[in-house]
């Protein structure tokens, strides 16, 4: 029987570690770590790039983790923070408690919209399991045109005027300065 040579070992040994990254429960955590390491605070669209939300946008139905139902255009002229996310995306774990700290420290003066489709017991359960106290919604028409987004985690912030200040898709660190500096900006004009 032929000995492995120390490039298989290795080889083999780098293949053991990618499978127990990807395919484990353990791999779960390590992506959270690594998402939570790399993130950084999320850019202020320039003021000529920003998109600006349609009376059609506004026509967009939310149902709360109640089954109140809520019309987003009843948030119109208030600034809003909306979070499309997963309970199973580790990017959007990683940035939950970031998020929960800018929840904390805004709610009352900014509207926070904590979006998934998953079931309403699932998402109870993950609050719970981290002590989450944000509100989370499930959306019961159509996205809106202007925040129809490929991937989770995406975030808009929206200023009074329906504009999107922030558009972030993947883990960013929320609980920033910038953030806050941005966030008090907005509320004050």
């Amino acid at each position: 029987m032929k000995r492995l040579t120390k490039k298989q070992i290795s080889n083999l040994a780098f293949l053991a570690v990618l499978v127990l990254i990807v395919f484990t429960p353990l791999g779960k955590q390590v992506k959270i770590y690594l998402n939570r390491w790399i993130a950084f605070s999320p850019s202020v669209e320039s003021v000529e790039d920003r998109a600006m939300l349609s009376a059609k946008d506004y026509q967009w139905k939310l149902q709360d983790e109640n089954g109140n139902v809520v019309d987003f255009s009843s948030f119109k002229g208030k600034v809003v923070l909306i979070n499309f996310w997963a309970t199973w995306c580790p990017p959007c774990i990683a940035e939950m408690p970031e998020l929960q700290e800018l929840y904390n420290s805004y709610k009352g003066n900014v509207v926070f919209l904590f979006v998934s489709q998953e079931e309403i017991s699932t998402i109870v359960s993950f609050k719970g399991k981290y002590e989450y106290d944000f509100p989370v919604y499930q959306y019961l028409t159509s996205l809106p045109e202007t925040l129809d987004h490929g991937s989770i985690p995406t975030t808009f912030l929206i200023n009074k005027n329906g504009y999107v200040v922030i558009e972030k898709t993947g883990a960013a660190a929320w609980n920033s300065d910038s953030v806050h500096e941005t966030i008090d900006t907005l509320l004050n004009n």
